[in-house]
């Protein structure tokens, strides 16, 4: 049975919006900032018939069936990344399924991560905000959204290695206070100040050396990135080589950010059609605590950062890597593709902050 948000006290407002009927939200009742006064705040933007709450993955998907089967226009999902992936991966593979048009997507920021948030410029705690600025008209701008596939899912982002490792320590940190007084410093981004701090250093220091790692080309011409973004070089052809040697990290995307501002993947939205792909191969610990502020903020640049242009690659490794897709840890991988997915999605676009 699916599961809707019902409050009849609210009729009244939702005439004032205006709301029309197209327009479905999404959220998984176990976020931790899916709380009832979230929920009441939306239900009075929507009617109830169009607030869906998921509590299990089978009501999930029962939800992403009814709402390909009622036909909206625009959903939104609300959560951070690994929220916005399941469900645009449901919504999806049950519009193929139908042979019909999927909707446009929205996001409201209420996750951890919210990289396509900071992407769209939907704004974290604004969330109500918002969705009432986009069923009011005040909203009408749509962008591209090209997702990348990965270990069989759709999702703007995914990486192996050390980005990886990172989110199963943060994990780690908020399953270890999450039952003490000290829960609030387990999570956002002083929880990944910690698992950084605690769990990521130690063990880079350590480690003996990354994983060897190659990386072919197998989709059309991959070209090489200069530290501002620009192409050089010949281009990479299929079945050659674009990296061969020690890597620290492998990570793709079709969006600039990763989180909490992280510009991860600068040149992410420079070549349409194209995903950006990062490799750090070998860069010293202390090189990045010293120049955190030039990470955060995407102007980074070392000989140990190497950035491409490419529509689908093969990553080999020596041994097993942590993977993680959208922002959730997904186990250890020796062999796996990053490849763009054949259509984009449409996306509301906040404002033209968004991609800036």
């Amino acid at each position: 049975m699916l599961r809707t948000v019902v409050s009849e006290e609210r009729q009244s407002e939702q005439a004032l919006l205006g709301t029309p009927a197209d327009v479905a939200v999404l959220l998984n009742a176990n976020a931790k900032q899916v709380n009832p006064g979230v929920r009441q705040a939306l239900s009075c933007v929507v009617p109830h018939e169009h607030l869906f709450l998921s509590r299990s993955a089978d009501e999930a998907t029962a939800i992403a069936e009814e709402v390909v089967a009622r036909r909206y226009r625009t959903v939104f999902t609300g959560g951070g990344d690994g929220t916005f992936v399941s469900w645009v991966n449901r919504i999806l593979e049950s519009a193929e399924r139908r042979a019909t048009r999927p909707p446009r997507f929205g996001v409201l920021a209420l996750g951890t991560g919210n990289a396509v948030a900071e992407m769209v410029g939907a704004t974290p705690r604004r969330h109500v905000e918002d969705l009432t600025r986009y069923v009011r008209g005040e909203v009408d701008r749509v962008r591209r959204l090209d997702l990348l596939t990965c270990d069989g899912r759709r999702t703007p982002f995914a990486g192996v290695g050390v980005d990886a490792a990172v989110l199963n320590d943060y994990n780690w940190v908020k399953g270890r206070l999450a039952d003490t007084p000290l829960r609030c410093l387990g999570v956002g981004g002083c929880g990944y100040g910690l698992a950084v701090a605690l769990r990521s250093v130690p063990r880079a220091l350590m480690e003996h050396g990354p994983s060897y790692c190659e990386i072919v080309n197998v989709g059309r011409p991959a070209w090489r990135l200069d530290a501002r973004g620009n192409r050089i070089g010949r281009p990479i052809g299929p079945g050659e080589l674009l990296h061969a040697g020690p890597t620290m990290l492998a990570a793709a995307s079709t969006v600039p950010y990763y989180g909490l501002g992280l510009k991860a993947f600068p040149f992410a939205e420079k070549a349409p059609g194209m995903m950006q792909l990062r490799v750090v191969t070998e860069i010293g610990v202390p090189t990045l605590l010293l120049n955190l502020g030039r990470i955060w903020s995407g102007e980074f640049s070392h000989d140990g950062l190497l950035d491409f242009h490419a529509e689908r690659v093969a990553l080999h490794f020596e041994r097993p890597v942590p993977l993680q897709i959208g922002g959730d840890a997904e186990g250890w991988r020796e062999d796996l593709a990053f490849g763009v997915a054949e259509r984009p999605v449409e996306i509301v676009d906040f404002g033209a902050c968004a991609a800036a």
